[in-house]
């Protein structure tokens, strides 16, 4: 077994476990939380054997961009960093999140906010579905891209305050996590 600083992996058998109490440890810490996040990424993306690639269902209607994955059970994942608020709905299933503000774990249903600078990890418990809705007139989806979300956490920290909002993950239905 090769351990990494945050997560351990045994392959062949596709098995990676975060370890979550390094994630525990610094939830009060937002820049070392931020830090953390990348470096599980950046150690996950190093990880060819396991790579998926995560089906994206996209929809539109006036002013409002979705868009949707499933998760397979199992399933470690990163997303990028939001650059506006959003709306997130888990319709199915049963997973953790990781962002800097903390660690829950939540089941559908389940709805809640994020604030602009959000960027999460998850890990699915069972096979999740997880939907994020975003304010936007674009339709073209790599403009949306260019518009919607970032790579880094900097160009959110630029940002003017009436775009941030200052609470996030406020109201998870919280249950004890692996």
């Amino acid at each position: 077994m090769k351990e990494l600083e945050i997560f351990s992996q045994n392959l062949p058998a596709n098995s990676v476990t975060i370890n979550l109490d390094i994630f525990e440890v610094h939830k009060n810490d937002r820049v070392k939380m931020r830090s953390l996040i990348m470096q599980l990424e950046d150690e996950l993306k190093q990880i060819s054997e396991i790579q998926i690639q995560l089906e994206t269902t996209h929809y539109f209607s006036k002013g409002l961009y979705t868009r949707e994955i499933f998760i397979p059970k199992n399933t470690i994942l990163t997303g990028k960093v939001h650059k506006h608020e959003n709306m997130n709905i888990c319709s199915q299933g049963d997973i953790t999140i990781i962002t800097e503000d903390g660690i829950n774990r939540v089941g559908a249903p389940f709805a809640i906010g994020s604030r602009a600078g959000i960027k999460r990890v998850g890990f699915a418990h069972e096979d999740t579905v997880w939907t994020t809705i975003h304010p936007t007139e674009e339709t073209d989806l790599a403009k949306i891209e260019e518009e919607l979300f970032t790579e880094e956490f900097e160009l959110i920290e630029t940002m003017p305050e009436d775009l941030k909002v200052q609470k996030t993950m406020e109201g998870f239905l919280c249950q004890e996590y692996l």
